[in-house]
């Protein structure tokens, strides 16, 4: 095997179809190879000895150039490439804009007999973004989850959730989460805080919030990305139900991780599709 490589987004997904260009120290190309639908690169054609440029570029991405060592075996192990959306470290354009639900995902994951997880989303949601035009510290974040939408796959399990050991939704069917400030913890990474209202209890949360582009939609709309994540504590909320085991381990952790993939929408509405 020649030259082995993946590519990935800084979020761990494959960028499928990037190019990578190896170059020689005279300039001259020596190798292009594209990427397969998993990200990853595996020319078979073993390469002369010596220092080399690798260039990966694919389209949406800003390119990453890194330098590679072949041995005498022929053999260039680059290891994972991490590319950044063009205009990753830009803000999105000032304004309002209105989260999409149908390419959005709200996710959380407990530890479940101390051994593995247990993975759950929220399906019904909806939520605002508002990016101030002129101190980006400044820019606001509103959203509303419908607490019965609880989805982990297993029906027994959500009813569950959806009683009064957990969620209690016939009291509390709203979650809400309302923006207090921003705080930048790098040029598109920042820090969310805010007052999240679950279970009927009002607690601050903040979220860590990775930028990860902007760009056109088929639609003619402009779209934003985010990724964010946070973890919270059951007995924050008032949700102390569980049982313990004969070992003495907790069925239930105690902990919540929650992930939110966003797509937002430039303007107060989605268009139609």
């Amino acid at each position: 095997m020649g030259l082995t490589a993946r590519i990935r987004t800084r979020d761990g997904w494959a960028v499928s179809h990037a190019v990578v260009t190896v170059t020689d120290m005279t300039g001259a190309q020596v190798l292009r190879a594209e990427a397969d639908a998993e990200g990853a690169v595996r020319d078979p054609n073993p390469l002369a000895p010596g220092a080399y440029t690798v260039i990966v570029t694919a389209v949406g991405y800003a390119p990453a150039a890194s330098s590679a060592i072949v041995t005498a075996s022929g053999r260039a192990e680059v290891g994972t490439v991490t590319l950044a959306r063009q205009g990753g470290t830009e803000l999105p354009p000032p304004g309002p804009w209105t989260i999409d639900p149908a390419h959005s995902s709200v996710a959380a994951v407990a530890q479940h007999l101390g051994i593995s997880s247990v993975h759950g989303r929220f399906t019904d949601f909806a939520g605002t973004i508002e990016i101030a035009p002129d101190d980006v510290t400044k820019s606001r974040v509103e959203a509303v989850i419908r607490a019965a939408s609880i989805d982990t796959g297993n029906g027994m399990r959500d009813t569950h959730l959806r009683s009064e050991d957990f969620l209690d939704v016939e009291r509390h069917p709203r979650i809400t989460y309302r923006s207090t400030g921003v705080t930048a913890t790098g040029s598109d990474r920042w820090t969310v805080h805010g007052e999240l209202t679950l279970h009927g209890v009002v607690r601050p949360v903040d979220l860590d919030l990775a930028y990860l582009g902007t760009g056109p939609d088929p639609w003619g709309g402009t779209r934003a990305a985010f990724r964010a994540t946070t973890e919270l504590r059951r007995e924050d909320f008032a949700m102390n139900y569980n049982q313990v085991l004969q070992a003495g381990i907790a069925a239930i952790g105690t902990t919540l991780k929650v992930e939110l993939d966003v797509q937002a929408v430039r303007g107060e509405s989605l268009p139609a599709v």
